[in-house]
């Protein structure tokens, strides 16, 4: 997989607003990205020292030329790009389980054991992996079926009760959400571990076993489908083995690096290409996803290197946007200018390439 130069970004449609927006997360981005190991082995804490030295002081309505100065564009392999969204969900709910309250929502269980295995190996950098022990064995944590069948009930705090099966899976897919209480209040909860397994698409098992209708395979359509089927719906949830766990939030959603996710402008990616807190671009096929994103989250899906998933917000219009958006196009790398060469002449050194 390589990298090689992109565009100028001065020929890359990027608003005033958007680049404005982007800064600000940019710039919130900065302290991590200059103290944390980048995964993707592109860049290093100094890397951003001069741009982010220079976000602090820059206003948003000199955003777009605060880009175009100190950052260049790379495209990751073959650029090709593909973009899916997620939102802030509200679902109904309650602390306490009342009458039509029935679906637990899961805290992270006292037994799980997340383990990273590049302490092991060097080999294993950047890999992890998780379970729990059973008579000094490490062994894989229950999937969804055995979860849902009482397998975790005596390690695992349930932090709340929802009304819906169906919005607690997709509540799991978007990774944190609102919770709607019968008096009308508000619980924030947000993502705290998810069980190991691999992550499972419903909506491709559908399409591929003729389930959807045509202009039926939007997240609307899919959950449309699953309410007027519950007993195959409740079967084919349990294909998807990965199970998420919740913790109770104050403030506003926050992503992987901890920090608040904005609507169209964060985006989840996989940190194994593209760096976190890092910007990029997304010329895509769809103009509302055709903008500078910035890197600020992941997600069990979101696996290779120009894989996204873009960030929306909560309320109806994001859900709209989130739940149809299939972009394809390309994605650019945004880099502080001289990373490239940095990483060129490390090559032609004789050094090992870290270009993934």
């Amino acid at each position: 997989m390589g990298a090689t130069p992109g565009p100028s970004l001065a020929y890359l449609p990027i608003t005033d607003a958007q680049a404005g927006r982007a800064l600000v997360a940019f710039r919130s981005s900065c302290p991590l990205l200059m103290r944390r190991d980048d995964a993707s082995g592109l860049t290093r804490g100094a890397d951003w020292s001069s741009a982010c030295a220079a976000a602090g002081t820059t206003a948003e309505r000199d955003a777009r030329s605060f880009f175009g100065q100190y950052f260049e564009t790379v495209q990751i392999g073959d650029g090709r790009a593909f973009a899916t969204g997620y939102f802030l969900p509200e679902i109904r709910g309650s602390r306490q389980r009342l009458p039509g309250y029935d679906v637990p929502i899961y805290g992270r269980p006292s037994d799980l054991v997340e383990a990273d295995l590049g302490l092991f190996s060097e080999a294993l950098k950047g890999k992890r992996i998780r379970g729990r022990v059973e008579r000094d064995t490490f062994v894989p944590y229950p999937d969804r079926t055995a979860i849902e069948a009482g397998a975790i009930d005596r390690v695992a705090p349930v932090i709340a009760w929802a009304a819906d099966p169906v919005d607690v899976f997709f509540l799991q897919i978007q990774g944190s959400g609102l919770l709607r209480q019968p008096d009308g209040s508000i619980v924030r909860i947000g993502y705290d571990s998810q069980n190991g397994r691999d992550y499972t698409g419903i909506g491709a098992l559908m399409r591929n076993r003729g389930l959807l209708a045509s202009g039926q395979t939007s997240m609307q359509g899919i959950v449309a489908w699953l309410h007027s089927h519950p007993v195959e719906a409740r079967d084919l949830m349990r294909e998807n083995k990965s199970f998420v766990f919740f913790r109770e939030q104050s403030g506003d959603a926050l992503g992987a690096l901890g920090l608040p996710v904005v609507g169209g402008v964060s985006a989840a990616v996989d940190p194994k290409f593209i760096p976190l807190g890092a910007p990029f671009f997304l010329s895509m096929d769809r103009p509302d996803a055709t903008r500078l994103w910035i890197a600020q989250d992941t997600g069990g899906a979101i696996r290779g290197s120009n894989r996204v998933d873009t960030f929306w917000g909560a309320g109806e219009e994001a859900s709209r946007i989130a739940g149809g958006m299939a972009a394809r196009g390309t994605a650019y790398l945004l880099l502080p200018i001289g990373t490239v060469a940095r990483l060129t002449s490390e090559v032609d050194s004789g050094g090992a390439s870290i270009i993934p």
